[in-house]
């Protein structure tokens, strides 16, 4: 069977259990669902569950893709109307055998404008990335097929996450053969250029008035063959295994942020470039510190003292402590702002530290502080303050 039609009779909304109308959101929590349940991690040594695992992943790497989704959705609907069909008869593509006359489509429709290996866009390009790289002349090495992206996620202290830091991810993931390096040739041999096609992927056939390009089938559409296939990964350059990966998390990254990792997802095919892997932080709550965009905020507990007759505190800040000065008369709940003392920004500076102060009140006094209390509650009765003056009329 054709590559092309492995590719497009592949049901991929079966793959993730989701009806063809299901939305951008339904796909991705069924395909975050299913990757928790098939990881290789959770199902050490089935062999079934990692195969579900990749058709999972490539079902995910096309619907998750806005243009991909459509084009995948317009192929398998002209496979459906019986306009495009393999030569060798059955339904799917093999790069001919299209159907003529008035119900027939038009070539340009097929590959984006103009004949077979013409212009980008369209369907050519759809089945071009489908198919790694097979889909129209000229589509050799540079358009294999990619691998796809991962996904996976870390939680970080509050400080960590506000000074940057390095964090070690342990990753399970279809990766570059060790054995190989890659290539999915033997150590000591290497693939060589197809000789059906000299290396360009595809060949030439005539039907009626039109010339078409297909895969070749010597190589299926790799432009190379491998004479002695690695025993590690069987000639395919990448093998499932766990991997450390030491990731530099910026000064600044918030709560759900994301962080790509060029190149770090799962291996293309024969040394194919690999996807990327995105890495989602968490960042656990701080008992001193919360976060306002770039501000850091404290509450700061004062005495009533304190606020009446003004004080320098010292205030904890990220790496030490400062001291704030308290101005005489400050109300309960007044925010002071210290610049500069807050999170660290990426286009260079900080933001600021707001401390809000919060009068603590004894529970118990001793006999001397209890009069105290009682002469300034009667030294403020004299001088005319009200604190409620005004309140509730």
């Amino acid at each position: 069977m054709a590559p092309q039609r492995e590719w497009l009779d592949r049901d991929f909304y079966a793959d993730l259990g989701v009806s063809s109308d299901a939305s951008a959101d339904q796909i991705k929590k069924a395909y975050r669902r299913l990757a928790r349940e098939l990881h290789p991690d959770a199902n050490p040594g089935d062999t079934a569950a990692e195969e579900r695992f990749k058709r999972v992943s490539e079902a995910h790497s096309v619907l998750a893709d806005e243009t991909k989704r459509r084009e995948y959705d317009e192929a398998r609907t002209l496979m459906a109307s019986g306009r495009f069909r393999g030569g060798g008869g059955g339904g799917g593509f093999s790069g001919g055998g299209f159907s003529g006359g008035a119900d027939g489509f038009d070539l340009g429709d097929l590959f984006g404008g103009g004949a077979a290996g013409g212009g980008g866009g369209g369907l050519g390009d759809m089945l071009g990335d489908l198919l790694g790289g097979r889909g129209r002349p000229g589509g050799t090495q540079q358009r294999q097929r990619r691998g796809n992206d991962l996904e996976t996620q870390t939680t970080l202290a509050f400080r960590d996450a506000v000074q940057g830091t390095t964090v070690s991810l342990r990753v399970t993931s279809p990766s570059p053969c060790t054995a190989c390096h890659g290539s999915g040739a033997r150590p000591g041999s290497s693939p060589r250029t197809c000789p059906t096609c000299n290396g360009s992927a595809f060949v030439t056939r005539s039907q009626g008035h039109f010339g078409f390009s297909e895969p070749c089938p010597d190589c299926q559409g790799t432009g190379t063959k491998i004479d002695q296939p690695c025993t590690d990964c069987g000639g395919n350059g990448v093998t499932v295994r766990p991997r450390t990966i030491n990731v530099r998390v910026p000064q600044g990254v918030e709560d759900g942020q994301r962080i790509r990792l060029a190149g770090q997802g799962e291996a293309g095919m024969r040394g194919a470039p690999s996807g990327d892997l995105y890495v989602t932080v968490h960042v656990k709550p701080d008992a001193v510190f919360t976060r306002s965009g770039n501000d850091l905020k404290v509450q700061l507990p004062v005495s009533i003292s304190e606020l009446v007759l003004g004080a320098t505190v010292s205030v904890p800040t990220l790496d030490s402590s400062v001291g704030v000065k308290i101005p005489a008369g400050t109300s309960d709940g007044r925010t002071l702002r210290l610049k500069g003392r807050g999170v660290p920004k990426r286009s260079g500076g900080s933001g600021d530290l707001l401390v809000t102060v919060k009068v603590s009140v004894p529970t118990t006094l001793d006999e001397p502080a209890i009069d105290a209390m009682t002469r300034y509650a009667e030294a403020e009765k004299a001088s005319g303050f009200d604190p409620r003056a005004g309140w509730g009329r």
